[in-house]
């Protein structure tokens, strides 16, 4: 019914707050679909985790700028959200709250997304157990290899990637 990676996306933002993390699972299981047949709704909660993260890194304008586009994502997405096990209602309030204080440039803070679904809480609260973390925890504001994630990566693939497209769009309009 949820996939591996929405799951794994709900323990990282709910137990160790690695948000760079839930981006890359969900931007995963969002581009396991055709282009046209993608979930928008996935888009928005991988928008949610970014705005999370340049708030805590204190980016205050990418973290507005990304929760803005979340909500204006979301707004759409109700039956989605819902499907998901997520409270539409709830989630929006939560988000307009947020960004109400990005914009005042209020420190970070940790949040938990709305879940409803007692089944879904059950399988993340386990998979948060066999993985050793602690559901619900506050970010560890300490922990710079997780606030500065981005920056400490190896991008050597993502590198290699960008140089074949490269090639192979030079060798294109040669032809």
């Amino acid at each position: 019914m949820f996939s591996k990676n929405y799951i794994q996306y709900l323990v990282h933002f709910h137990c160790d707050r690695d948000y760079f993390e839930c981006h890359e699972l969900l931007e995963e299981e969002w581009k396991k679909d055709n282009s046209s047949e993608r979930k928008k709704c996935l888009v928005g909660l991988i928008q949610i985790a970014v705005a999370l993260y340049h708030q805590r890194r204190g980016n205050f304008n990418g973290a507005v700028r990304m929760m803005q586009k979340a909500i204006d994502i979301l707004n759409k997405e109700k039956t989605a959200i819902n499907n998901l096990g997520l409270s539409y209602e709830k989630l929006l309030l939560l988000l307009e709250q947020r960004l109400i204080e990005m914009k005042a440039k209020v420190p970070y803070s940790s949040i938990n997304l709305p879940i409803i679904n007692n089944e879904l809480l059950n399988i993340c609260k386990k998979s948060c157990l066999e993985q050793q973390l602690t559901w619900g925890s506050n970010s560890n504001l300490q922990k710079t290899e997780l606030i500065h994630r981005h920056k400490l990566r190896d991008r050597s693939d993502v590198m290699k990637e960008r140089e074949t497209a490269k090639r192979i769009k030079k060798q294109q309009q040669g032809k």
